[in-house]
């Protein structure tokens, strides 16, 4: 590769190129464009011989021909398609941390708890608690039962001062911690009340 150096400095390659292509084309007029006057756009027209070969037909649909139905992307609890509604088996109430007072439904199936307002359990105001998926309480309407297990998170769930490290049984007034947030466990659902199906 032979190299040589342009009168501004710049190298370039002898053999690609007949000048340095950083500084262009000497010498090289290039007034701005002007549009043709003498062309009348309007009686314009285009030869279209059958010189050239025909393109392949686009894929095309019968008229009549049914659409696939689109789902409409929202998974349907089971209990929840079978009675109607999507029922409260239960509630948290937060004993202690930013949001105490406040309560939170449980419904039937996976709860997922964590900061983001997409989670079933949103509890915002503790930052110590995962965005997403730091626990899930389960409620199970055939065993009727309430489960907690550990999210997918790094923060630790605490029931009544233990730690859960597995899925573990709640029962009624329970004292779960996440973060520095303290919830207290009611149920609604259990031997004195079941959500029941007509049909």
């Amino acid at each position: 590769m032979a190299l040589k150096r342009c009168d501004n400095g710049h190298y370039y390659d002898e053999n690609k190129y007949s000048g340095c292509p950083s500084c262009g084309i000497r010498d090289l007029d290039m007034e701005t464009t002007k549009p043709l006057r003498s062309m009348n756009w309007r009686n314009a027209s285009l030869d279209v011989s059958d010189d050239a070969p025909p393109a392949d037909a686009a894929p095309t649909r019968r008229r009549n021909e049914a659409k696939p139905e689109r789902e409409l992307g929202v998974t349907q609890a089971f209990w929840s398609a079978k009675l109607g509604i999507d029922p409260v088996v239960g509630w948290l109430v937060c004993i202690e941390g930013a949001d105490k007072g406040r309560d939170y439904r449980i419904r039937s199936e996976r709860n997922l708890i964590g900061r983001d307002p997409s989670m079933d359990i949103c509890i915002n105001g503790d930052a110590t608690i995962s965005r997403e998926k730091h626990a899930v309480i389960s409620f199970n309407p055939k065993k009727n039962a309430f489960l907690i297990i550990p999210g997918d998170s790094r923060g630790l769930i605490y029931l009544n001062d233990d730690e859960v490290a597995m899925p573990t049984e709640l029962k009624p007034y329970d004292t779960i911690e996440l973060g520095r947030t303290k919830l207290l466990f009611v149920p609604f659902c259990g031997v004195q009340f079941q959500w029941a199906s007509e049909g």
